[in-house]
């Protein structure tokens, strides 16, 4: 799903949600430099940033996973809930196993470290505001792992399997073995843009909103 904001060509609306006032503010700061972003508000807290979100309603919310009032997960799933084109993108010190999985579980479609560089944050940022999911290699690993080893408590999919094509279900077998849109495209003989739109038609179809969801429905469902 990709933003309002983005398809006008307006600036990226960003919204920062951290309790740590000293990172929240620099990392607006730097934000703001950018002639594309808009940081719209900041909020210390994850109830703020749950009431922020809703009323302001920007293009990508960058979160904190680790706040005294909400945690970034809970405040994660209520935006979405309100707002399922809003994109989040969670921040963590430390890329702890359960956290990433948690988050990324809750509906955010990427996920940085706090020490990431600026220019990291602005590029995944970019990216979110696009519909392009932003997770590391490693934090994809984990995810993916971690969903293997639950699989029986796993929650009903939210859409049938039996909707997608031939082709498609090829290129939801490779989204869950955590290619990008490129090596799928090298892999099957296809071009990255035609892969593109087999991913935009496997979420649509699934109801899925990003393709880190997509790769959790088919380890569920054994596809990888």
């Amino acid at each position: 799903m990709i933003n309002e904001g983005a398809l006008n060509g307006g600036p990226i609306r960003v919204l920062v949600v951290d309790d740590h006032d000293l990172f929240r503010a620099g990392l607006a700061s730097l934000l703001a430099e950018q002639p594309d972003i808009e940081v719209v508000a900041q909020a210390s807290g994850g109830r703020v940033g749950v009431r922020l979100a809703e009323e302001l309603r920007p293009d990508v919310v960058l979160m904190d996973v680790r706040m005294p009032d909400l945690e970034g997960t809970d405040a994660t799933r209520e935006i979405l809930e309100r707002d399922p084109s809003i994109r989040v993108l969670a921040l963590t010190v430390v890329s702890d196993d359960a956290d990433v999985a948690a988050v990324v579980e809750a509906g955010a479609c990427g996920f940085l470290a706090k020490d990431t560089p600026i220019e990291g944050v602005v590029v995944a940022v970019r990216a979110a505001a696009q519909g392009v999911a932003w997770l590391s290699p490693r934090a994809a690993e984990v995810v993916l792992g971690r969903v293997r080893r639950n699989g029986a408590e796993a929650e009903p999919e939210p859409g049938p399997i039996d909707q997608l094509s031939a082709r498609e279900l090829e290129v939801l077998r490779l989204i869950a073995s955590g290619m990008e849109n490129a090596e799928i495209a090298a892999t099957l003989g296809i071009s990255p843009r035609t892969a593109k739109n087999h991913v935009s038609n496997i979420l649509s179809k699934l109801g899925l909103p990003s393709r880190i969801q997509a790769a959790i429905y088919a380890v569920r469902r054994g596809l990888s």
